[in-house]
C-alpha cells in the first residue's frame, strides 16, 4: 500500500514538474509585415516567433524548431522543411525568467496550397513542447511555362538550325563550283 501510494506521489509530482516547466514557456507567432498579400510559388514569406520565459526560473537547454503542414483536403500531410527553409531550429543554452528569444523563420514557397506553420519549443528537462498558435497562408501556383515566351523559341530555334544547314550546303555547292 505504501509502494502504490509513492508511486501516486512521483506521478503526480513528475506531471506538476513537466506542466510547470511546460507552462513557463510561452510562444507567439506572426506573419512578418513584409510578407506578399497573396504570395506565389517562388516568393519568400517570414514568420517572427517571439519564445519568452514566462516563469520564476531559469528555462535550461531550450530548442526551437519550424513545423509546416499541408491541409488541403485529401492532402493532409507534413511537408519537409528541407527546400523550404534552411533555418529549422534554434537552440538558447539558458532563457532567463522574463527573457525573451525573438527569431525569424524565413521560407520560400515551393508548392501551391493551404498551409499552417508552428513553432514549437521543448526545455532539455521537459516530457512536454509548448507549441505556438497556427498561422495559415495559401500559396497560389504560378504558371512556369508561358505559351507566349515558348513559342518564338519553338519555331526560332529549329528555323535558325534550318537556316544555318542549309547556308552550309549553298556555301559547300559554291565552293565545288568554283573549283
Amino acid at each position: 500500500m505504501k509502494r502504490i501510494a509513492a508511486v501516486i506521489v512521483f506521478i503526480a509530482l513528475a506531471a506538476h514538474v513537466s506542466a510547470a516547466a511546460a507552462g513557463s514557456i510561452g510562444i507567439s507567432l506572426a506573419p512578418a509585415t513584409a510578407n506578399p498579400t497573396n504570395p506565389r510559388m517562388g516568393d519568400h514569406l517570414s514568420f517572427k516567433s517571439v519564445i519568452t520565459n514566462k516563469g520564476a526560473t531559469p528555462v535550461q537547454g531550450v530548442v526551437a524548431w519550424l513545423g509546416l503542414v499541408r491541409v488541403d483536403p485529401g492532402n493532409e500531410q507534413p511537408v519537409d522543411l528541407e527546400d523550404w527553409s534552411a533555418q529549422k531550429a534554434v537552440t538558447r543554452t539558458v532563457l532567463a525568467p522574463g527573457e525573451q528569444l525573438a527569431v525569424e523563420w524565413p521560407m520560400r514557397l515551393i508548392q501551391s496550397g493551404d498551409y499552417r506553420v508552428v513553432v514549437s519549443a521543448a526545455e532539455r528537462s521537459a516530457r512536454e513542447l509548448v507549441s505556438s498558435p497556427f498561422a495559415s497562408f495559401q500559396v497560389a501556383p504560378k504558371q512556369v511555362i508561358e505559351s507566349r515566351r515558348v513559342l518564338p523559341i519553338a519555331i526560332g530555334v529549329p528555323m535558325l538550325i534550318a537556316l544555318f544547314i542549309l547556308g552550309r550546303i549553298m556555301f559547300r555547292r559554291k565552293n565545288k563550283g568554283e573549283r
